[in-house]
């Protein structure tokens, strides 16, 4: 399905500045908010406790929270609203071990005269289990990216390489921005959005390399950056169409798939929006910063061509018993 005239050839890199001055505003304004606000953790990554409760009417906030302050049992306690005015969300830092002993149970017992609720959920993690969460999340993208390093190093050549790290690395800054700006918990849903913007923006990103590859080695043409304006243009209907299929998904789980996963998709929709841009504005631009030469290129593929077919000839040769 094309959306975009064939032949045409859109000219991506003549607003190349535009776009990257657009991308360090917003990269840096990213880690302006990781300075001043941090990461909210979410009881995965920070311990803690979290009971949610669904009342038939309309949940006492206030009554909820002056009955729980007065046992003395609760650290940093918050009480908030969850998706609708029935529905209550109770996090806090136990600090006696008889509270954790059946959360459930002992929170009806403290609230029975609040009025008529069920308990939905009981999440109990303990701070040593949330800090190894957290190191290990941290570890998985760190992970990711050295193997997304290798993995284009051996496939393309090192500048591209260094060219999709920066623009992995300008989406997870960027998406992590956007989780601070918004007041996303940080937990293991967070975390495996975080890792699947890599994946996509990666899959973007090595799709408009294969092409520009290809290019180089059948175009006449011996600057890069119409070599580059020729493969995006060729790809833009696909990129397009995957991204926009995939978004509109997500925004639908935001609407309709329940507060439980609003943070997931809102991460999302904002990793999918930049990791498609970041393809097109950052990685490929990126190459011609490092001065990628098209003629050297072109020479080392020559060269390799050059030793597989005198390989190809010594392997005939000694297979006829010449040599």
């Amino acid at each position: 399905m094309q959306f975009f005239k064939e032949k045409k050839i859109y000219d991506f890199m003549r607003i190349r500045f535009i776009a990257i001055s657009f991308s360090f505003i917003l990269f840096f304004g990213s880690i302006y908010l990781f300075w001043e606000r941090g990461l909210q953790y979410g009881i995965d990554f920070s311990g803690g406790t979290l009971v949610q409760l669904k009342y038939e009417s309309v949940a006492p906030l206030d009554q909820i929270r002056e009955i729980l302050e007065k046992q003395g049992n609760f650290q940093n306690l918050s009480v908030t609203e969850f998706g609708s005015s029935e529905e209550v969300t109770i996090r806090f830092l136990e600090s006696n071990d008889n509270v954790s002993n059946d959360i459930g149970e002992y929170i009806v017992t403290l609230l029975k005269d609040t009025g008529k609720f069920e308990v939905r959920r009981a999440d109990i993690v303990g701070p040593k289990v949330g800090d190894e969460l957290r190191n290990k999340g941290l570890m998985a993208i760190a992970v990711s990216l050295v193997a997304i390093l290798i993995y284009i190093a051996i496939r393309f050549e090192w500048r591209f390489a260094l060219a999709a790290i920066i623009s992995e690395i300008h989406d997870v800054v960027i998406t992590l921005g956007a989780i601070s700006l918004f007041k996303i918990d940080v937990n293991l849903d967070t975390l495996a959005a975080v890792l699947t913007v890599l994946g996509y923006s990666l899959n973007d990103t090595i799709i408009i390399f294969d092409r520009i590859r290809e290019n180089i080695k059948t175009s006449k043409k011996n600057e890069l950056s119409s070599i580059i304006n020729e493969s995006v243009s060729v790809t833009l209907s696909r990129t397009v169409l995957t991204s926009g299929l995939t978004l509109v998904t997500v925004v639908m789980l935001y609407f309709f798939g329940g507060e439980m996963i609003q943070g997931f998709s809102l991460a999302l929709i904002v990793g999918i929006i930049i990791g498609t841009l970041s393809s097109i504005f950052v990685a490929s631009p990126t190459l011609l910063w490092f001065q990628f030469s098209v003629l050297d290129f072109r020479n080392k593929e020559l060269e390799k061509i050059k030793r597989q077919q005198e390989k190809e000839r010594h392997r005939t040769m000694y297979e006829k018993g010449i040599i």
